[in-house]
């Protein structure tokens, strides 16, 4: 499953980037799909690692999977769900299959859920699932290897996430959507793949109200419809690294079907540090949910940002575009503090940067010191086992000019569909090796 980068970088590149749907969104509208025992399909799916390991655990417990085209999925839900038939292996892979809880709280009574894998970010609880979803009725016994579920009756309720994090928002979300009864979750998640994830319920026949606040009001229905079609959105994390790209490299790159309501925060404080952006073609996207643009980006000098940089939940700067700052905070003249406060040690992969020039100081596991502007160069690096370092390691090598070797870059395929050709399609000089 692994292999390698080979990244000729410091070349000047041009062209359009297409903002792929990521796999935020896919995997929530997946796991949302079981909701529905009928036929499900979804377009502009992309095709990463991420989605692959679920598709191989649906497939394994009878859900139909089938491509009509390269971005059209069909899935088949209506048969019985055989959980103890489940691929152990995908399900270790990805920390995504905790979503099992919540889309099965009215199909499944016992089965097991394989302890998953996913980005290494120090320690990630799953109490605020649980919190959620024991009210619900969904009970989790954690073993050594496995964590065994028992569902009593579900019934409507009112929730206080005891964290507002994207995925256990959604497993309270998919508990909530057949719990009969009106159910209420509060200091919840309005990140954009919950959003996607509610509209496509909503088109599926589920009551959800306030989409896109922190305040959710779910009234159970019976049953979801027998036959739905959705289009996933674009992902704005997958659109900042390719902006990224385009300012690291001194490049004029256009990004097309960039969600801007998702990604205003982070353009903002790039415009404060003196980076000029084209904004241009506002429009809907297909779902008809999400204002879209294409950005361009313009060769501009950079100041490092007056105050420390650092995510909230959403409308803050979203978590995962923190690293693709980085490199680009790494070229402004001046000292920039990052304060990537959420995981436990994301912060000390970012020292791996400090292989390609970049001036770098990590303070303790949360807070970095940036340098600028550092002149890059080219290095042989072990991708870190998380997704969003990765690609910031990627960006800079690209930047950086001669050779570089990325390995092991796993993390990167789960996210970044058709990662290679795109690049090519814009000038890059990028090419996959086998380990």
């Amino acid at each position: 499953m692994n292999s390698s980068f080979r990244i000729e970088g410091g070349h000047e590149l041009k062209g359009i980037i297409e903002t792929s749907s990521g796999k935020n969104s896919p995997v929530a509208i997946l796991f949302a799909a079981l909701l529905i025992e009928g036929s499900v399909t979804l377009r502009n799916m992309s095709r990463v690692a991420e989605i692959d390991r679920v598709l191989e655990m649906f497939a394994s417990i009878g859900v139909g999977v089938s491509w009509p085209d390269e971005t059209t999925l069909k899935l088949d839900t209506s048969g019985s769900l055989r959980m103890e038939d489940i691929d152990r292996t995908a399900c270790a892979e990805t920390r995504i299959a905790l979503l099992f809880l919540g889309a099965l709280a009215k199909r499944a009574r016992n089965y097991k859920i394989y302890k998953s894998g996913g980005c290494k970010l120090g320690e990630r609880t799953i109490r605020p699932h649980l919190y959620a979803l024991n009210k619900f009725g969904v009970h989790v016994t954690s073993r050594a290897s496995y964590y065994d579920v028992q569902t009593k009756k579900v019934m409507g309720q009112d929730i206080i996430m005891y964290e507002a994090g994207d995925t256990a928002t959604e497993n309270a979300i998919l508990a909530a959507v057949l719990a009969p009864g009106r159910s209420r979750i509060a200091f919840a998640s309005a990140n954009y793949m919950v959003q996607d994830m509610c509209y496509f319920l909503r088109q599926a026949g589920a009551k959800i109200g306030g989409i896109g606040t922190s305040t959710l009001i779910i009234r159970g229905v019976k049953s979801l419809k027998k036959s739905v079609e959705y289009t996933i959105m674009p992902d704005p994390v997958d659109a900042m690294a390719w902006v990224s790209l385009g300012i690291v490299t001194k490049s004029m790159l256009t990004i097309k079907h960039c969600p801007i309501m998702f990604m205003e925060l982070e353009l903002e404080h790039l415009r404060v540090m003196g980076q000029e952006l084209r904004i241009s073609k506002r429009r809907l996207s297909a779902s008809g949910n999400f204002e879209l643009v294409d950005i361009t980006t313009i060769p501009s000098k950079l100041l490092a940002l007056p105050d420390k940089l650092h995510p909230r939940p959403f409308p803050g700067i979203n978590i995962d575009a923190i690293p693709l700052f980085l490199p680009i905070l790494a070229q402004a003249k001046g000292t920039s503090l990052v304060h990537d406060w959420v995981y436990e040690n994301r912060a000390v992969y970012y020292l791996e940067l400090q292989k390609l020039g970049v001036q770098m100081t990590l303070l303790d596991p949360h807070r970095v010191l940036i340098e600028g502007p550092s002149t890059f160069s080219p290095s042989v690096i072990n991708c870190p086992p998380a997704i969003r370092p990765g690609m910031a390691i990627l960006i800079t090598m690209l930047a950086a000019k001669g050779v570089s070797t990325l390995k092991e870059v796993y993390p990167i395929d789960r996210a970044y569909d058709q990662l290679i050709e795109r690049l090519r399609s814009v000038g890059a000089h990028i090419s996959r090796e086998a380990q």
